[in-house]
Order: C-alpha cells, then sequence, then structure tokens
C-alpha cells in the first residue's frame, strides 16, 4: 500500500483512467444506440447488467496478464488471437450498424421499425459484454504499457466503468430525442468498424484523426438542430 504515498502513482492512475475513458467513447455510442431497442422501463438495467458484467470480464482479463498478453503473438502465419477479436469485433460494428441505417432509411426515420419487445434483455446485455471485450483489448494493452502495477489497472477500470454506466444513460437519451444524431453515431461505429478490421491487418490509424472527425460532425449536426429550431421558430411566427 506504500504505493498510495507517492505521488507518481496518482499521475499514473489518472494518465490510465482518462485513456480508459477516452477508449471507451466507442463504447458508449454503441451501448447508447443497442439499449433503445428494449422497453425504456429496461434500458438502465440492461446498461448496469452489461457494463457490470463487462467489468468482471476486464478484472479477470487483467488478472490473467500473462495469458492475455499471449493473445499477441502469431499462431498462424502473421495472425494472432488479438487479430481474430478485432476482425470479428469490427465486421460486427459494421453489420449492426449498416443494419439499424437500413431500418431507418426503409421506414419512418422517427419511429423503430423493430419493436422494442421484439429485442430480448438478455441479448442486449451479452451485446454489450461482446462488444465491451473488442474494445477492451486495445484498452487494456495500452494499460499494461504504461504500468506494471495491477491495482492502478483495476482501479482506472472500475472508474472509466462506472463513467460509462453514468454517462451511456445521458446519451442514450439524446439520440432517443434526436433521431438524426442516432444516423450519425451509427456511421461513426461504421467507421470505428473498419478501423478495427485495418488494425486487425496491422495497419494502424491514428485514433486521434478518428475522434477528431467524430467531434467536427457532432458539432456540424448540433448546428443543423440549431438551425431547423430557429427556422421552425420563423414558420410559426409568420404563420
Amino acid at each position: 500500500m506504500e504505493i498510495f504515498f507517492e505521488f507518481e502513482t496518482y499521475i499514473a492512475l489518472l494518465t490510465l483512467t482518462i485513456i480508459e475513458i477516452i477508449l471507451g467513447i466507442d463504447n458508449i455510442i454503441f451501448i447508447s444506440i443497442i439499449t433503445n431497442k428494449v422497453e425504456k422501463e429496461s434500458r438502465h438495467k440492461a446498461r448496469v447488467l452489461g457494463l457490470l458484467l463487462a467489468l468482471v470480464l476486464r478484472v479477470i482479463m487483467l488478472f490473467g496478464l500473462t495469458w492475455f498478453i499471449g493473445l499477441t503473438q502469431p499462431v498462424y502465419m502473421n495472425i494472432s488471437i488479438k487479430d481474430i477479436i478485432l476482425f470479428l469485433g469490427g465486421g460486427f460494428l459494421i453489420f449492426k450498424s449498416v443494419l439499424e441505417i437500413s431500418h431507418k432509411i426503409n421506414g419512418n426515420f422517427d419511429e423503430k421499425i423493430i419493436s422494442n419487445k421484439s429485442v430480448s434483455l438478455s441479448s442486449v446485455i451479452w451485446q454489450i459484454v461482446a462488444i465491451d471485450f473488442v474494445f477492451s483489448v486495445d484498452s487494456i494493452l495500452t494499460a499494461i504499457g504504461l504500468t506494471e502495477i495491477l491495482l492502478l489497472m483495476v482501479i482506472a477500470v472500475v472508474i472509466s466503468i462506472l463513467f460509462m454506466i453514468f454517462y451511456s444513460s445521458k446519451i442514450s437519451d439524446i439520440i432517443d430525442r434526436y433521431p438524426s444524431l442516432e444516423i450519425l453515431a451509427l456511421c461513426f461505429l461504421i467507421l470505428i468498424g473498419f478501423t478495427l478490421i485495418l488494425e486487425s491487418a496491422h495497419i494502424d490509424i491514428p485514433k486521434g484523426f478518428i475522434y477528431f472527425s467524430l467531434f467536427f460532425t457532432l458539432g456540424v449536426e448540433l448546428i443543423n438542430i440549431r438551425f431547423r429550431r430557429v427556422s421552425l421558430k420563423r414558420i410559426k411566427i409568420k404563420k
């Protein structure tokens, strides 16, 4: 416990926590969209249970560091288990996002084509756990590279999961209120899916470019939402 009397410990913990939260942005967006498919009163339960199970899985992965690091070792030619996980996860994100966009385009933009009751709570929870596992591959490997203190890694993961539980509900409400933001978020998930597939092929794209594109397009869409509101007010005034 003497490590908690060292200033460097808190710097490392702060750095780890910030990185875990930043790398969890993709996860928050996915969770916010997928939980909107269940009944409204069950959404918070789905988010909490899914993320708590994901937390348990992450902690298990941290305690099995030797096994986890082994995922990066090639098993066939230059392909590792990590590459396979990233490829499958990227493919799932692309498929899921394209399917959701198709439902929106082919139906009423303001209504859900699939009834909330048709999506079971358990399927949503396990999708959250599965996609969190994919996203946690990079975050845990990054944490291992920053510190060798397991306790700090666990604390950072717990804080980041609590952050996701708190903010995923807020983002979910915003997406539910503004359907155009859901389309934007789904397109961003398609981009993330492609980057995961490229990463599985050892083609690295700086994450900074991806997050910049997200926040830039988000800013543009927020301006459009504001513009539409002002236009509607002007039309009502003229009438």
